[in-house]
């Protein structure tokens, strides 16, 4: 397969679960999966949720987490228990964001609600934070960590940004978008973790980005039945291949080779985030475990050449919850 500037430095893949050790770790996570509560939450208001015989505001943001954001939600349970609350508000707050562009049918209405989120961080910062689950534990985990308002801002802002749907004109772009809501969404989590370090500034800074990225790649077949492309205009270009190329879920060679290179920007980033491993204080390590479905993603889209619209990769991973375990255990990311 041809592989242009992008995609040349892939090298040989570092992809995949580590070997595992040859002792057998507690399953404590299934255990907690287990015990965390089951039943569906419906978008009701904080009194509602908060009643006698309902669950609370916590459970909300846990539920709306696990419905939405599962890959998410398995990463936060393995966080410090004083930590886990306020990372499944941070969490919570940025589902609330992202689930905007597909729950409206005009932008103007979506502008409404990305509003509402602005005066929701103002009114948190001035101790006046509205009737609302996410809301309320937000501003809970604002009074209990001090967050930079700054991160919350720049997510809000960028979520703003793309509700037009477009294209990213360049891979630049795209790395912008992550870095503005996924790098800052792990800048605010090491906060919560207590973490002021720069070498863990740099590798949620690329993590982020490979989490903004693999997440455009996993969303090409959704947008593409909804008539959309989102991938960079740059790449596409560079392989001679049209938007109605993956409207038409074409897959020949050069479909692959920008599917390639998008991925190899992918692996860059997260190949770059490993030289700080030994830097990176041991306690930020939690705030990192989304790289083992990161991986995981990258592993499966190489086995299928590169195929995005192999049915294979819209498949969970059922033993994620073990390699996230597995990944915890030994204190690597």
């Amino acid at each position: 397969m041809a592989a242009s500037v992008q995609g040349s430095a892939w090298g040989p893949l570092r992809l995949g679960i580590p070997g595992l050790c040859c002792r057998r770790p507690p399953l404590g996570l299934y255990a907690r999966v287990r015990r965390l509560p089951g039943p569906e939450v419906s978008g009701r208001s904080v009194a509602a949720a908060s009643g006698p015989g309902t669950w609370g505001t916590d459970h909300y943001c846990l539920e709306l987490l696990r419905k939405r954001d599962y890959e998410g939600y398995l990463c936060s349970l393995l966080l410090p228990a004083e930590s886990r609350s306020s990372v499944f508000a941070l969490r919570a707050f940025n589902v609330e964001l992202a689930q905007v562009k597909d729950s409206v049918s005009e932008k103007t209405i979506g502008l409404m609600r990305i509003q509402f989120w602005k005066k929701t961080v103002e009114d948190i910062y001035c101790d006046k934070p509205p009737h609302q689950p996410v809301a309320i534990e937000l501003w809970k985990a604002v009074k209990r960590h001090n967050l930079t308002k700054r991160w919350l801002m720049k997510i809000i802002d960028e979520r703003e940004k793309n509700l037009d749907d477009k294209a990213y004109r360049n891979i630049k772009e795209l790395e912008n978008y992550a870095e503005n809501t996924q790098s800052s969404l792990l800048y605010l989590t090491l906060e919560i973790l207590g973490i002021k370090d720069v070498h863990a500034d740099h590798a949620a800074s690329h993590i982020g980005k490979a989490q903004g990225i693999v997440t455009c790649l996993r969303a090409t077949p959704y947008h593409g039945s909804r008539r959309k492309v989102l991938l960079p205009m740059d790449i596409c270009m560079l392989h001679g291949v049209s938007q109605e190329d993956f409207l038409r879920r074409n897959r020949d060679k050069n479909v692959r080779d920008v599917i390639y290179d998008i991925a190899s920007q992918a692996h860059l980033h997260l190949k770059h985030a490993r030289s700080f491993h030994k830097s990176v204080p041991v306690k930020a390590f939690p705030a990192f475990l989304q790289t083992v479905s990161l991986e995981d993603f990258l592993k499966k889209i190489r086995r299928v050449d590169f195929d995005i619209f192999h049915p294979s990769l819209q498949q969970k991973n059922t033993l994620l919850p073990l390699y996230l375990y597995m990944q915890s255990w030994r204190k690597i990311y």
